[in-house]
C-alpha cells in the first residue's frame, strides 16, 4: 500500500496503530488527571486541612469501591476483549457495565447505611459517597470498554464531559462549603459522563448480565479482586491508620503530597485501561517484544515520575500556597518520599501489565499481596516512628521492593510460558 508515493509496511502500519491508541490513552489519562488535580486543589482551598483530610478519607474509600468494580467487571473485559469482533465485545461491555453498577449500588447502598452511624463530616461525606457510587463506576467502565475496543478517543472525550460538569458543579459545592457538598457535586458530574456514554457506545448496561458475567470470567475476577482490593485496601488502612496514630491533618497534608504528583498516580491508578490492552496485543503478535514493552512502560514513567518530583523540589514556596493553600506547608515536606514512591511503583506496573496479558493471575496476586503488605507496614511503622514524614518514607521503601517482587515474578512467568510453548512443539 503507499500514501503519498510511500511505502506503508505492516509493521509499519502496526506501530502506527500502537501509537495512535497510547497516545489516545496518554490524552485520556491527561484529561483525568487535571480533573482529579482541579477537584483536589479547590477542595484544598476551600475546606482547609482537616476537613480536607475528611474529603481524603471518601477519595480512598471510592478508591477500594472502584478497585472492587474492576477486579470484577472491567479487568477481565480488558483481558479477554481487547481487539475481538464488535458483536463480541458489545455483548461483553453490557454485561460487564450492568456488573459495575450493580457494585456501585450494593456499595453504596451499605455506605449510606453506615453514614448515620459514623456521625459528623465524615459521616455524611460518606452517605452522600454511597449515592454518587453507582455513576462513578459506570464512568470508569466505559473508559476501559472504549480502550479495550480501541477507540481511546471516546475516553478521552467521556472524561472530558465529567470535566466540564464538574465546573459548575464545584462553583455551587463551594457556596455550600461543606464536605458533603463537594463529593455530591464530584459524583453528581462523574453520572452526566456516564449517561453521555451510554450515547457514545450505543449500549445499555445490563444489571441481569452481571450474574452471567461473573460466572464466565470467574477464572481471572476473583482474583482481580483480590489483587486490587489489596492494593486500594492496603491505601485505606494507611489513611485511616495515620488518621488514628498521627491526626487528620496528617491525612490531608499525604493527599495534598499525592495532588502535587497527581498527573502520575492517575497514570498508575487507571495504568490497565491502555497498557494491558496494548500488552495483550503485543503477546497475540510479538510475544518475543512482551518483556521490551514493558520494561520500556515502566522505566518510562519511573523516569517521569522523577523528573516531576524535582521541578517540584525547585518549585517556590509562594506558588506552592498558591496550589494549596494551608495545605502546602506540610505536602511540601513530602515531596521527595513522595516521588520516590510514585517512581517505585511505575517501575512495578510495567511488569504488572505483562503478567495481566499473560492471564498469570496466581502470580499478579502474590506479587500485589506482598506489594500491599509491604505498604501497610511500611506506612503505619513509619508513622509510629517519624509521624507523617516516616509514614512517606516507609511507603518509598515498600513501592521500590515491590517492585523488584514483580519484576522476579514477570521474569518467571515468561520463562513458564516459553518452556510450555516448547514442550506444545515437541509433543507429537
Amino acid at each position: 500500500m503507499t500514501t503519498d508515493g510511500e511505502t506503508t509496511t505492516p509493521a509499519g502500519s502496526a506501530r502506527r496503530a500502537l501509537v495512535g491508541r497510547l497516545s489516545w490513552g496518554l490524552a485520556d489519562q491527561a484529561a483525568s488527571s487535571v480533573t482529579n488535580f482541579a477537584v483536589g486543589i479547590y477542595v484544598a482551598r476551600s475546606l482547609g486541612l482537616a476537613a480536607f483530610g475528611v474529603f481524603g478519607l471518601a477519595w480512598v474509600t471510592y478508591g477500594v469501591v472502584l478497585s472492587v468494580s474492576r477486579g470484577l467487571a472491567t479487568d477481565p473485559l480488558v483481558v479477554r476483549f481487547s481487539g475481538v469482533s464488535d458483536a463480541s465485545w458489545r455483548g461483553a461491555v453490557a454485561r460487564s457495565s450492568g456488573t459495575a453498577v450493580g457494585v456501585g449500588a450494593a456499595i453504596g447502598a451499605a455506605c449510606v447505611v453506615a453514614g448515620p452511624a459514623l456521625g459528623g463530616s465524615v459521616g455524611s461525606a460518606f452517605a452522600c459517597l454511597g449515592v454518587m457510587l453507582p455513576g462513578l463506576l459506570l464512568q470508569d467502565a466505559w473508559r476501559y470498554a472504549f480502550f479495550a475496543a480501541g477507540k481511546g478517543r471516546k475516553a478521552f472525550v467521556n472524561d472530558v464531559v465529567w470535566g466540564v460538569a464538574l465546573v459548575p458543579a464545584m462553583v455551587v459545592a463551594a457556596r455550600v462549603g461543606s464536605v458533603a457538598a463537594f463529593v455530591l457535586a464530584w459524583g453528581a458530574s462523574a453520572a452526566v459522563a456516564a449517561v453521555y456514554g451510554c450515547f457514545q457506545a450505543g449500549i445499555r448496561p445490563r444489571l441481569t448480565g452481571a450474574r452471567a458475567w461473573l460466572r464466565e470470567q470467574r477464572d481471572l475476577s476473583y482474583r482481580y479482586l483480590v489483587e486490587n482490593v489489596g492494593v486500594s485496601g492496603a491505601s485505606q488502612l494507611r489513611a485511616y491508620g495515620l488518621g488514628a496514630i498521627v491526626g487528620v491533618g496528617a491525612v490531608g497534608a499525604v493527599r495534598g503530597a499525592e495532588l502535587l504528583l497527581g498527573p502520575f498516580l492517575a497514570v498508575l491508578m487507571g495504568l490497565s485501561l491502555v497498557t494491558v490492552a496494548e500488552a495483550a496485543r503485543v503477546l497475540r503478535r510479538a510475544p518475543h517484544r512482551l518483556a521490551g514493552f514493558c520494561l520500556l512502560l515502566g522505566g518510562g514513567q519511573a523516569a517521569a515520575a522523577l523528573l516531576w518530583g524535582t521541578a517540584l523540589l525547585l518549585m517556590p514556596d509562594r506558588l506552592g500556597e498558591l496550589v494549596l493553600g494551608d495545605v502546602w506547608s506540610s505536602a511540601a515536606e513530602l515531596i521527595v518520599p513522595a516521588t520516590l514512591g510514585v517512581a517505585g511503583a511505575g517501575l512495578g506496573t510495567g511488569a504488572a501489565a505483562g503478567l495481566r496479558a499473560l492471564g498469570a493471575a496466581r502470580r499478579s496476586l502474590r506479587s500485589q499481596l506482598f506489594a500491599s503488605a509491604c505498604y501497610v507496614i511500611g506506612g503505619l511503622g513509619g508513622a509510629a516512628v517519624a509521624g507523617t514524614v516516616g509514614s512517606a518514607w516507609g511507603v518509598a521503601a515498600a513501592t521500590v521492593c515491590s517492585s523488584a517482587v514483580w519484576w522476579l515474578h514477570l521474569r518467571s512467568a515468561l520463562r513458564e510460558r516459553h518452556q510450555d510453548l516448547f514442550r506444545e512443539v515437541r509433543t507429537p
